[in-house]
């Protein structure tokens, strides 16, 4: 596809499509980056989940991860449940609530720190009750595929579409903010709307940093 066409969202027409799993850190970087960018150039952001338990449900992982994993599930079906019955208008609130007691407050990831998260998102405490239950579970794997279907599975979160063109990432660290986090966007959209393009990668010489 020609970046001609997509490299610049110039208003609130444009919407940029964004998948997280909350417990992720580079997700919620990323996160707070896409919302950086929205200021400086202009576009809507809606809200999706994925779920990295339900990614990594079959695969073979070290016992330490996958206890990880287990308390994955808990956010993500807390997150379905508020958009089942508060429409995906919720999920922001909720991520941001959620995202700055895991990753600022390092938080558990227990029932207490995810009711205090929907408190402060002005949503029912009784919410909490999806986090062990599958009444979701199936809204949660269709979500999920929405945004994963479109960059493959070898990949995590977050992934981001618009206008077409999807990926996953970026992986970055501190949050680039203001006109520095525009530039990105622009440079990611360069790069992922070239055809036949699929990596870029250097190793990780930091860990997240959320200020």
């Amino acid at each position: 596809m020609c970046m001609a066409e997509n490299m610049a969202p110039a208003d609130r027409d444009t919407v940029v499509d964004f998948w997280f799993d909350p417990i992720c850190p580079w997700a919620w970087i990323a996160s707070r980056w896409i919302l950086e960018v929205a200021e400086v150039r202009r576009f809507t952001v809606r809200w999706h989940v994925m779920s990295l338990a339900y990614l990594n449900a079959d695969k073979d992982l070290s016992d330490t991860y996958r206890q990880v994993m287990q308390e994955a599930w808990g956010p993500v079906r807390v997150c379905m449940a508020a958009a089942a019955s508060h429409g995906e208008g919720s999920l922001l609130p909720l991520y941001t609530a959620l995202g700055t007691r895991f990753h600022h407050e390092r938080l558990p990831r227990t029932r207490d720190t995810i009711e205090s998260a929907l408190t402060e998102a002005g949503l029912p405490v009784a919410l909490a009750d999806a986090m062990d239950s599958y009444e979701y579970d199936e809204a949660l794997a269709a979500s999920h595929h929405a945004g994963m279907d479109q960059v493959g599975y070898d990949v995590g979160t977050p992934v981001i579409s618009v206008d077409g063109v999807a990926f996953f990432g970026p992986v970055v660290s501190p949050i680039p903010r203001g006109e520095a986090a525009g530039r990105l966007w622009d440079g990611v959209l360069l790069v992922a709307g070239t055809d036949g393009f699929f990596e870029l990668k250097r190793s990780r010489d930091r860990e997240p940093l959320f200020d």
